[in-house]
């Protein structure tokens, strides 16, 4: 990808970004934020799940 091509993808991107009404931007990143998985997930995959479902069967 040439310098070019991405300073257009970006301006695209930041042009498209600003044309949003505010209240779907606001919208947008809060349904983002709760989609999230939780932290010790994110950074510890799927060993947290493992380990509860090992101890709940106990």
């Amino acid at each position: 990808m040439s310098t070019n091509d991405y300073v257009k993808f970006v301006t695209q991107q930041i042009v498209s970004y600003i044309d949003q009404p505010k209240v779907q931007r606001k919208a947008e990143k809060k349904a983002k934020k709760e989609n999230k998985p939780s932290l010790k997930y994110h950074w510890f995959g799927m060993i947290p799940l493992a380990l509860s479902l090992m101890f709940k069967k106990k």
